[in-house]
């Protein structure tokens, strides 16, 4: 068989599946093992234990997928095309909701096309071991896209391209297939330090070291409890993920807007007002929210972090009536952080 002639084949498919880039690594990830390790070990992963119960296998493909000897990393670019972004941001009676949860959630959208992917290497060579994942499994996704020479990882942690930014997402095939590897590429963060200027929390404590449990990604979607309070005021009206140090980086100038309709933005939720969405019924959020990837943190958890940019907005009436509507809300979560948003008001908690 010639695997040159396959890994070129496996490319051109991926591109017809809507993939920016298709590149392929090998399985030594020892460097990033120890990376990992080191950083478990500091505790930034918070309260995301799945981090320690796989062991190794996140760094160790064959351990996950016996038999993998090469790993298919591909990419796929999700930045809407909307001007809305900063606008939003800029507004603290808005909404801010990481762009990459505008549209339907990524994750069956990419593993579909991967197993089609993968499914036409089997029709082309017979029958082989193969697996595709999509932040689905212990998988150390940046490193392999590292490795692959898909970009770099930036000093914010997230990965990089010269002609692509960061707007997108990564996905995986393990295969059982001696493919030849692709090479990776150079850094070139240099003396840029953008993204740690403007975290909003600190959460990058030094280049290429992200404490989760500060970053307001973390904060609002992994973290189950009370967000810290010395960390609601800094998160202003981001109330799902934070863009910030995507939106500062010189490289994603070279960023292109996705025409993929299924991350084009739902429901208006690229630009709607805090106190508006703070109403929604569970029905309401429900509803809104199907098929999204909003929808994996919940109801009380929404209303929860919709609470602290209320407490970080302007005292407006519809802000205030929105936050008393709530003030005897049955989850102590949501009270415990209305009652931080009205006394921000300097607005009595009422008995």
């Amino acid at each position: 068989m010639n695997y040159r002639e396959l890994a070129e084949q496996i490319k051109h498919w991926g591109q017809a599946l809507g993939f920016q880039q298709i590149a392929i690594a090998d399985v030594d990830l020892g460097a990033h093992e120890t990376h990992l390790q080191r950083w478990l070990a500091a505790g930034f992963h918070g309260e995301m234990g799945y981090m320690h119960r796989h062991g190794n296998k996140r760094s160790r493909p064959a351990e996950l997928q016996p038999g993998t000897v090469r790993v298919i990393s591909a990419r796929m670019d999700y930045l809407p095309a909307d001007d809305t972004t900063m606008a939003v941001l800029n507004d603290p009676e808005k909404a801010y909701i990481s762009r990459y949860a505008l549209g339907r959630d990524y994750h069956k959208l990419i593993r579909k096309r991967l197993t089609q992917l993968g499914r036409q290497v089997e029709a082309a060579i017979g029958p082989y071991g193969y697996r595709a994942f999509v932040d689905s499994a212990p998988v150390l996704e940046k490193a392999l896209a590292e490795k692959a020479g898909l970009g770099w990882i930036g000093k914010h942690t997230l990965l990089l391209d010269r002609s692509a930014g960061s707007w997108f997402f990564l996905g995986e095939i393990y295969v059982d297939i001696p493919l030849p590897v692709d090479a990776p590429v150079s850094g070139h963060c240099g003396t840029c330090n953008a993204c740690i200027d403007i975290c909003p929390t600190g959460a990058i404590v030094a280049p290429y070291q992200l404490d989760a449990r500060k970053c307001i990604s973390y904060l609002t979607i992994e973290l189950h409890g009370p967000i810290p309070e010395p960390l609601r005021a800094p998160m202003g009206n981001r109330v799902f993920g934070c863009d910030d140090c995507q939106l500062v980086c010189p490289w994603n100038r070279f960023a292109r807007a996705t025409d993929e309709p299924d991350f084009q933005p739902r429901h208006g939720l690229e630009n709607r007002e805090l106190a508006e969405l703070f109403l929604w019924d569970e029905a309401t959020y429900l509803r809104q929210t199907e098929g999204s990837a909003i929808r994996r943190i919940g109801y009380e958890r929404w209303l929860r972090n919709l609470a602290v940019g209320l407490g970080n907005a302007p005292g407006s009436q519809a802000v205030i009536t929105a936050l008393r509507a709530r003030q005897h809300h049955p989850s102590e979560l949501v009270r415990e952080h209305v009652h931080w948003a009205l006394q921000r008001h300097n607005i009595t908690v009422d008995d």
